[in-house]
This record gives structure tokens, C-alpha cells and sequence, in this order.
């Protein structure tokens, strides 16, 4: 059984843990777009990011450098590789492969049914203790305070969110029990909204832009059906 804790008063609920959402070779990437990834200096990477199908104009603020293979480019803020849809092949045919995938997974993300828990804190988890499972909204989710996720390494959890994804300045998502940020997926249809030195662990999938203030940090992937906007902002592939 699993905990979850609702400001000071506690339930034990039994949700079982989920299967995880199968990333495919969007797990390749640290951040994919298809729209763009901007960058406002420095921001620190770790992990290769993707831009298809937009080209390399896509990729703002990195000042990066082709390597004389054509098939990646490389920048001093990202450990790691950058590829975009204009890159010699077989780059183009990886990207547009690892899009579908990135589409495939929030299609399956969103589509999990028998949510373990539906409409929790009508969209606001601040301050909670979120046992594994499914969740699901049907609109805006909101943390205004920590909130943590307890679970073993192996569980798993899945958030449907309809409407938009908002994280509070220097709040964070802090996992306990052995939880890990590989086994978290936050599916978003609206703006995922990072505020300042806020620290999110997941894998988000968004339908929509995802945008982090200046400052926030993730430990997870950023996988956008748009855009990417980054200020000063640090990544790292779980």
C-alpha cells in the first residue's frame, strides 16, 4: 500500500503502480521539439536535443558549431549533441522517427484509463505526498509548494493534465522511498510553465510550449509537440 497525504491528514490508499509510458526513441533525447528550442545563456544540458520538423533555424541561443560530419552540431552549454531536420542523413530520418514516438507516447500517456485518482485538490497538489498511480484533471494543475512522490524504484506515475501545467517559483517535486524521475510522466495538453529556480523531476510530455523562467532546473526530458524556451536554465537527462 502506498501513502498519500493531504496537508496533515493521512489515507492509505492501494493503487497499484501503472506500466511506464514507452518513450521509444524520443528516449534519446533530453529535450525534442518540433517547433524550436530556444536558449537564453548559459543554460547547462546534459543529454543530446532534437529539433525536427523545423531545421536548424530552429535552434536559437546555442551557439553551436556543425562538426564536419554535417550530421550534429555541438555547443558549450550542452554535454551532449544537437541534431535538427536539416542535417545530413541519416539525422532527418532519426528525428522525424523519434517526433513519432514523442506523439506516440503522449497519445499513451493521455489515454491510460481508471485514473487511481481523479481531480485531486481540484488541480492544486501543493504540499502533498503523491502515492504511484494515475491522476488525471480535467483542467489546469497547479504547485505552489513542494511536493513530493513517494514510491519505490520501480514504481510509476502518470499525470493527464487537459489543461496546463504551472510550478511556482523555487518550489520543488521531491521524490521519496527510492522513486525515480524516469518512472515519472507528466502529459500536459496546455503550457507547461517552469517559474523561477522552481526544480521539476519527470519526463514531461507536452502538446503544447514548455517554458522554463530563468534559474528552474529538471531532472527528466522535455518532449514538446512545440516549442522549448529556456532562460539560464539547467537539464539533465534522468
Amino acid at each position: 500500500m502506498a501513502l498519500l497525504l493531504f496537508g496533515f491528514m493521512a489515507s492509505i490508499v492501494t493503487a497499484g503502480s501503472p506500466a511506464p509510458v514507452i518513450l521509444g526513441t524520443a528516449g534519446n533525447y533530453v529535450i525534442l521539439s518540433k517547433t524550436g528550442i530556444s536558449a537564453v545563456p548559459t543554460c547547462t544540458i546534459t543529454g543530446d536535443i532534437g529539433a525536427s520538423p523545423i531545421d536548424r533555424g530552429g535552434l536559437t541561443g546555442w551557439s553551436e558549431t556543425m562538426d564536419q560530419s554535417n550530421l550534429f552540431s555541438t555547443s558549450a552549454q550542452v554535454t551532449g549533441k544537437l541534431f535538427a531536420a536539416d542535417y545530413f542523413a541519416p539525422t532527418p530520418a532519426n528525428l522525424t522517427k523519434a517526433v513519432g514516438d514523442m506523439e506516440a507516447a503522449y497519445v499513451n500517456a493521455a489515454g491510460r484509463t481508471n485514473p487511481d485518482f481523479t481531480e485531486l485538490g481540484a488541480g492544486d497538489i501543493s504540499g502533498m505526498t503523491l502515492a504511484p498511480g494515475i491522476y488525471k484533471w480535467s483542467n489546469t494543475v497547479a504547485i505552489n509548494k513542494n511536493v513530493t512522490l513517494r514510491g519505490g524504484p520501480n514504481d510509476v506515475w502518470i499525470f493527464q493534465v487537459a489543461g496546463g501545467l504551472s510550478q511556482a517559483s523555487a518550489t520543488r517535486s521531491v521524490l521519496a522511498g527510492g522513486a525515480r524521475a524516469k518512472n515519472i510522466f507528466w502529459q500536459s495538453a496546455g503550457v507547461v510553465a517552469l517559474g523561477t529556480s522552481a526544480h521539476l523531476k519527470g519526463i514531461v510530455l507536452g502538446a503544447t510550449g514548455i517554458t522554463l523562467n530563468t534559474g528552474a532546473t529538471v531532472n527528466g526530458r522535455l518532449l514538446s509537440q512545440t516549442a522549448v524556451t529556456l532562460i539560464m536554465n539547467t537539464v539533465t537527462a534522468p
